[in-house]
């Protein structure tokens, strides 16, 4: 029972942290799939070597029937990446891969690792993914 009277400004109470993301486990949010969908593309050509990607351990692309393994942190199958090593999205997706169990690794990002976006230019398109719906 809570303490009530004069002096009591407030009470604590034990609260149990739920977890949303756990390692091993993913979550697709209204999945939807079309048999002519395209992945998203960014419209430039831009040589974006030397700026930063998140290398992961190798994780499935969540969309159903899709075989697509992943080696980066991605999105709609583009390797992601920013300019500085230091930026804080980068910084706080790998700490999130971290939490999930992916081991992640900031490196410079080379063009035979695959096609990229940038980070900004993709969230700035809505955040597409690919097999799931955008909001």
């Amino acid at each position: 029972m809570p303490e009530v009277g004069p002096g009591v400004t407030g009470s604590l109470f034990a609260v149990e942290e739920q977890r949303w993301i756990e390692p091993g486990r993913a979550l697709v949010v209204e999945e939807e799939l079309t048999e002519d969908e395209e992945l998203w593309r960014e419209d430039d050509d831009s040589d974006r070597s030397g700026w930063f990607c998140v290398r992961t351990n190798p994780f499935p692309c969540p969309a159903n029937g899709c075989t697509f393994v992943a080696d980066f942190m991605t999105a709609a199958h583009l390797i992601l990446v920013w300019e500085q090593r230091d930026d804080p999205n980068l910084l706080h997706h790998a700490q999130r891969a971290k939490e999930v169990g992916r081991n992640p690794r900031i490196e410079p990002y080379e063009p035979s690792f695959g096609p990229s976006a940038s980070y900004y230019a993709w969230e700035a398109a809505g955040g597409p993914v690919h097999g799931v719906r955008a909001r």
